[in-house]
């Protein structure tokens, strides 16, 4: 299975690691992370044009397990998304590793909190933070530190490298479990009920993926409500990936993720209308073109920039798009944003919010 596009640009692009738990090195500072409340409860600006100024939103990250310490009904023999077979006999000793820490976010869901016994930088979940971590520089794994906490079990896909790692792991004996890379709204599903196979626990699984899909369709009703209907009164959106210095300007466009969110989130997604497919270096032209009234993007890439005063400033043609002229900025932790884990609706809500109702947020 292919790397996804998020991490194949990890991979080739020199300092472009998602920076999780603190402030990307060098920013000035950082803006005021706020959260939102629900949806239901605010009023949407009746032009939602009418705000300037960036908002930068954290989604409410509390664990919420379906159940408590599952049993595990084991062995299973699984076709993992690279067609190799593996036997599972014990998963009492997990990792569950990805680049925005989805995988171990929903084992911990499942009400198998107790089984992880370390994590990769992207895992901030409260409650799993003060686990080992066990990737550097980043986003490497290291096979020292991994085994030194004796795994009996890895779930991981390919966004994490380098991948002879895995070959290693697997070499020792370890139960390497690959799990597809590509996330979106519609594989959201998918993914958690992979990662309860792997476990064990298929019913917590399905469950799971029940109350998720629940929880997603119950917001997206919500932004129903107070997005504009029609095509042409939607905010035109554009999600930038940002990592100001080391001059690395992407806009992510179909295939990426950041598509289904900005859809999810009632916006009109501008790299389709100009044909910008997956992820591609940024353009003073394709952003005259695209023309965003609105700029979605992860919080380190924003603070790498040096906030919406350095950005502009190193992307002069930003300012000439109704986005950049008024300031409209909506950024979200990088391990969160493009997730699509359990906390998809959460994450949904949290950019609704801050793109219709910004004085709700506290």
């Amino acid at each position: 299975m292919a790397p996804s596009l998020l991490a194949l640009l990890l991979a080739l692009l020199p300092g472009c690691g998602i920076a999780t738990g603190e402030r990307a090195a060098g920013a000035e500072g950082g803006a005021t992370v706020r959260t939102a409340p629900p949806l239901s409860d605010v009023e949407p600006l009746e032009d939602v044009r009418g705000w300037e100024g960036e908002a930068v939103v954290a989604p409410r990250d509390e664990l919420d397990p379906v159940a408590t310490s599952p049993e595990q009904h084991l062995p299973v023999t699984l076709t993992d998304a690279q067609g190799t077979r593996v036997r599972v006999d014990d998963a009492s000793r997990v990792l569950a590793l990805d680049v925005h820490g989805t995988l171990a976010r929903t084992v911990a869901e499942l009400g198998l909190a107790d089984v992880l016994v370390g994590r990769d930088v992207s895992t901030q979940v409260p409650g799993l933070d003060d686990l080992p971590l066990v990737t550097q520089d980043g986003h490497d794994l290291v096979a020292e530190a991994i085994l030194e906490l004796d795994p009996t079990l890895i779930i991981t896909d390919t966004s994490l490298g380098p991948w002879d790692v895995i070959l290693q792991l697997r070499d020792a004996g370890v139960p390497v479990v690959v799990l597809e890379p590509e996330r979106t709204l519609d594989n959201v599903g998918d993914l958690i009920r992979d990662v309860a196979e792997a476990l064990g626990v298929p019913e917590q699984g399905r469950a799971l993926a029940r109350r998720t899909q629940q929880q997603i369709d119950a917001v997206t009703e919500q932004v129903a409500r107070v997005a504009p209907e029609r095509t042409g009164e939607k905010l035109r959106v554009a999600f930038l990936y940002v990592r100001g210095q080391s001059g690395v300007y992407y806009m992510f466009g179909d295939g990426s993720g950041a598509d289904s969110l900005i859809e999810a989130i009632g916006g009109y997604d501008v790299a389709e209308e100009i044909g910008w497919k997956g992820m591609k270096p940024l353009t003073d032209e394709g952003l005259v073109s695209a023309q965003p009234d609105l700029v979605l993007m992860m919080t380190g890439g924003l603070d790498s920039a040096g906030g919406v005063d350095g950005l502009l400033e190193r992307l002069p043609a930003l300012a000439q798009t109704p986005a950049g002229r008024n300031r409209r900025f909506v950024a979200m932790d990088d391990a969160a944003v493009l997730g699509f884990g359990p906390a998809t609706a959460s994450v949904i809500e949290a950019l609704a919010v801050a793109t219709y109702a910004p004085g709700e947020l506290s």
